[in-house]
């Protein structure tokens, strides 16, 4: 299988994995990585980010790998004909890896005790609980994405488009720095899919002593970040960055 929609299936699949994977790597008791700090998590969300594109552009697809970046990009050019189509396939693929994540660490949710790391596993949440506070957190951290990441392939930048490879490293590189410098309160989901697909699996999957999914925080990664995709559009159209 080949194709735009099979390639943002599969490419976030592949972020997801790796992303939720670092996660559950340094939260989990007894895994080799417990406790190696944020510093990992968000490397580690940065090379997920790198494969899932390459992963994505590999298979014919346009590695989206995030509704808001559909939407921004909907928004920019006014096409909006594979919005539905792309995030139903991000979300596939985000649901998905939630589940292999769940497999690949199958002996450690019994040996953890706390419920929240395990979901923090799967979906993001506030350091400091304050809905309103969050969501501009989220709008935020997506305004930066979108704009930044448009940037990436921008006439402006490199007139005749970067060298093959070059694109996925920065998108990798700028959701490295996003984690590093604006992802502390929230946990920088600025993906719906990121946050919403794993959180469903975490919800129906047999995880010993879960507890909650947190549904009455789930709007924030999921509104918000489509909200700062818009805001996100209306200036990369305005600044001619695209």
């Amino acid at each position: 299988m080949t194709g735009p929609i099979f390639g943002e299936l599969l490419g976030t699949f592949v972020l997801i994995l790796l992303g939720d994977g670092v996660v559950a790597n340094v939260l989990l008791n007894n895994s080799k990585g417990q406790n190696s700090g944020w510093i990992v998590i968000t490397t580690g969300w940065a090379f997920a980010v790198l494969f899932g594109i390459v992963t994505s552009v590999a298979v014919g697809g346009v590695a989206h790998l995030n509704p808001a970046i559909t939407v921004a990009l909907a928004f920019a050019s006014g096409d909006w004909s594979n919005v539905v189509p792309f995030i139903a396939a991000q979300m596939v693929g985000a649901f998905l890896a939630g589940v292999f994540v769940y497999l690949h660490y199958l002996p450690h949710w019994a040996g953890t005790a706390d419920p929240g790391l395990k979901l923090a596993v799967f979906c993001t949440g506030p350091a400091i609980r304050n809905i309103p506070s969050n969501a501009v957190t989220e709008i935020i951290g997506t305004v930066v994405l979108v704009v930044a990441g448009l940037a990436i392939g921008s006439k402006g930048l490199a007139a005749g488009g970067l060298p093959a490879g070059f694109g996925p490293f920065l998108w990798g590189v700028l959701v490295w720095s996003i984690g590093l410098s604006l992802g502390g309160p929230t946990g920088y989901a600025i993906n719906p899919a990121r946050d919403l697909g794993p959180r469903i699996a975490h919800a129906i999957l047999p995880i010993p002593g879960k507890g909650s999914s947190d549904w009455g925080y789930a709007a924030v990664p999921v509104v918000a970040p489509i909200i700062g995709a818009i805001i996100g559009g209306v200036i990369v159209v305005g600044l001619h960055i695209i």
